[in-house]
């Protein structure tokens, strides 16, 4: 008998889900088929069943990441006082546990720098999803396109740095240096 549609789209999510999470971890080039779907408790076999390509499913996989970061913040921000949204979004992005839990964050500190080497079909997608960030932004702050570019840049360019460096004491001096600058700089009525 075969599967039923419900139950594709439910193994389809499972992988999707977990190549969101092992590209956010390792990258997209260092994560194989295989350990895709084993993270998903699936054999690599029925990989082909669900996607053309491995490409096909990068593409999903920055789609989902991105959703899942603008809930995450939606939620941040809507157990939050009004005026204090924002600054509350750059204290949950600019935070401890985003910074050392890279499968589970934001997809452009993790992948900004490969996916710009990838193909144009997973930078359309990418760079959709990065316009989804910026309107997300804009929406909260009450501010026009270019000062959301810039405030996130700083702040996916914060986490980057914080990632990258071997020193724990400097990776939690940029954060808290970076979200002080960048909650006083936002401060002000917002919604």
């Amino acid at each position: 008998m075969p599967y039923t549609k419900k139950h594709k789209m439910n193994i389809r999510h499972k992988i999707v889900h977990s190549a969101s999470q092992a590209f956010r971890a390792s990258g997209i080039k260092a994560v194989s088929v295989p350990q895709i779907m084993s993270g998903a408790g699936l054999t690599h076999g029925g990989f082909y069943a669900h996607f053309e390509s491995k490409e096909q499913l990068v593409a999903e996989a920055c789609k989902s990441a991105m959703e899942d970061t603008v809930a995450r913040l939606g939620s941040v921000a809507e157990q939050t006082a009004d005026g204090h949204k924002l600054t509350a979004i750059i204290e949950s992005y600019l935070s401890a546990a985003h910074r050392d839990s890279s499968e589970q964050g934001c997809i452009m500190p993790a992948l900004a720098g490969e996916i710009a080497r990838s193909s144009d079909d997973i930078r359309e997608v990418f760079t959709e999803e990065v316009s989804r960030f910026l309107a997300f932004i804009s929406g909260i702050a009450g501010q026009d396109e270019d000062k959301s570019i810039v405030l996130t840049a700083a702040m996916v360019g914060s986490i980057l740095l914080a990632r990258s460096v071997n020193d724990p004491e400097l990776s939690d001096k940029i954060l808290s240096v970076c979200r002080a600058d960048l909650m006083q700089k936002t401060a002000g009525p917002v919604s």
